[in-house]
């Protein structure tokens, strides 16, 4: 899977930092990452390929003697008492015409990420998340109080995850706001002040929770996770 650095050392530290400040508040221990993106999608790929190799068919076989005469006259009318052979060579090279097409159209991601059906792309930014947080943060501090901020760049998905003590008590709605924020800090090119001010709204909403007590330790690591 590609992997890409969005940001700098001094934007890494703004992130940082913001949940440094923000576990202050809270028993809370918050982990942000930022991710590529959160498949290779090459599924969806090969199945619009089949498809396109599927209607390459379906062209031969509706409009036969246009397509004949059409490549006779690119030959200048030469052999045009087509064999068996020669029919269905012609359609299985239009079949593979198409499919390695439309393989090397998707290859610029602009075009891949596009051609993936939206809920696809946000079942598979949620599923890549659970998996990143099972690793990284569940069950992995004392109260079983952590939280993942976690944004994948290709889809434009982000998704919050909490340690179950978090999501009994706080509702998976409460934490729209915190997305608002962030995802309309991101949305100006501002990705690491996006991050930063979903960190803080996260830390409010388990600040009123799961407030900080006397004995706290930071048992999760402060800095942004890029994969």
């Amino acid at each position: 899977m590609t992997r890409t650095n969005y940001l700098d050392a001094r934007s890494h530290k703004i992130v940082s930092d913001a949940v440094a400040q923000a576990e202050l508040q809270t028993s809370g221990e918050i982990v942000t990452v930022l991710a590529d993106r959160s498949d290779g999608y090459t599924d969806i790929a090969l199945a619009w390929c089949a498809l396109a190799s599927f209607l390459a068919l379906t062209f031969c076989v509706t409009f036969p003697d246009w397509i004949l005469s059409t490549y006779a006259g690119l030959h200048d009318g030469w052999n045009t008492d087509w064999t068996a052979r020669e029919i269905f060579s012609m359609a299985a090279g239009a079949a593979i015409f198409w499919f390695l097409i439309v393989w090397l159209i998707q290859l610029w991601d602009p075009v891949k990420f596009a051609l993936i059906p939206g809920k696809v792309k946000t079942l598979r930014v949620h599923s890549r998340a659970i998996a990143h947080f099972k690793v990284g943060a569940e069950r992995r501090t004392h109260g079983r109080t952590g939280i993942m901020i976690y944004l994948s760049m290709q889809e434009h998905r982000a998704e919050i995850v909490a340690d179950e003590p978090i999501a009994e008590i706080v509702p998976a709605e409460v934490w729209g706001e915190a997305m608002a924020d962030m995802l309309d800090e991101i949305k100006r090119g501002n990705i690491a002040e996006g991050m930063a001010a979903g960190v803080r709204d996260v830390a409010i909403v388990l600040a009123e929770h799961f407030p900080r007590g006397d004995e706290d330790q930071n048992e999760l690591p402060d800095r942004l996770i890029e994969v």
